[in-house]
């Protein structure tokens, strides 16, 4: 039986950085986004950004991921606007103050997924070498948790230290939390403390046991279940010629390879197969990616965020391909 995909959300992953970056590519794109019945559009963070080889060209332009999201719900209503993944390098009162404003413009539609970050050079950058990126995920969840909704706050660990501070504008309704990671880690911290779990890059096997995790997690600890979320790569023509001439797929196996440890291995050890990293990856026809999504909802995930980077130059088309045939068939 196929899975039901008519509850699922589905989003666009933004083409705020690289060489078809532009105002026209995000902010155009975002009205017809939210004209197409996209549920959420999603930003990328980086303080030094150095493109993906397997995925990107080596073009460093990249618009500032809080920026982006203010003009992105400035032309649009209702979409959810996201995050995949902030990463702590901002002061968590610097973040709840953008935050606040950003919901005070645009409305309580704001989704904050933070993840720890991949490279070290971007807290090197900062003078934050060293410190421990998945405690500062923990501190920046407490953090903004308690100065968007309280006053006079008081707080102190390791790393961030601040007496009787209150923000204003606050936004009007709680900002869910999502941790955004591939590890068995990030599904735990997801099911202790999250609202949501969202990673990347990641296989259908690896997202299926994380998934268990969490579901035994919540069940012991008596906290809801987390929205299970997923950013694969995605590439989509009116041909599966035409879509796989996107796709790097030895470029996505080595980078399995060398930084999927974390994954959910197939039967031999080493991923060599497009079928080897199923999930990571989401490419062919409108009916093809039809097909596709249906295999995420099976493994349970809910909200679908479509990373279009591979294909920014057919940023319009593909877009309308998965606005007009693919969506309406997932909502059916």
């Amino acid at each position: 039986m196929t899975a039901d995909t008519s509850d699922m959300k589905f989003g666009l992953l933004m083409p705020h950085f690289g060489g078809h970056a532009s105002r026209r590519a995000v902010l155009d794109g975002a009205v017809l986004a939210e004209s197409f019945g996209f549920d959420s559009l999603w930003v990328r963070d980086h303080l030094v950004f150095e493109p993906h080889s397997e995925m990107e060209a080596a073009d460093i332009t990249f618009y500032e991921a809080l920026t982006t999201l203010t003009a992105i719900g400035a032309v649009t209503e209702r979409v959810t606007l996201g995050t995949g993944s902030l990463i702590p390098f901002r002061h968590p009162v610097h973040t709840a103050i953008s935050i606040g404003t950003l919901c005070s413009l645009v409305g309580d539609r704001v989704v904050l997924g933070f993840g720890a970050g991949t490279f070290d050079h971007e807290f090197d950058v900062i003078d934050m070498a060293g410190v421990d990126r998945v405690g500062l995920v923990r501190s920046n969840a407490e953090i903004l948790r308690r100065l968007l909704t309280d006053d006079r706050v008081t707080y102190q660990d390791d790393v961030y230290a601040f007496d009787n501070i209150s923000i204003e504008p606050k936004p009007g309704a709680p900002v869910p939390f999502w941790y955004c990671g591939a590890t068995p880690r990030s599904a735990r911290l997801a099911a202790e403390y999250c609202d949501g779990w969202m990673p990347g890059r990641t296989t259908l096997l690896t997202i299926a046991e994380r998934v268990a995790t969490m579901r035994e997690m919540t069940a012991a600890n008596g906290r809801p279940m987390p929205t299970v979320a997923v950013i694969p790569p995605t590439s989509i023509a009116a041909t599966n010629d035409l879509a796989m001439s996107g796709v790097n797929l030895e470029g996505l196996l080595a980078w399995a390879n060398k930084r999927g440890k974390w994954w959910a291995k197939p039967p031999s050890g080493r991923f060599a197969t497009a079928e080897d990293i199923e999930g990571s990856l989401i490419a062919g026809t409108p009916d093809e990616v039809v097909e596709q999504v249906h295999r995420f909802a099976e493994v349970g995930v809910e909200h679908l965020v479509f990373d279009l980077r591979m294909n920014f130059d057919r940023w319009f088309a593909s877009m309308e391909l998965l606005g007009r045939e693919v969506l309406p068939a997932l909502r059916a």
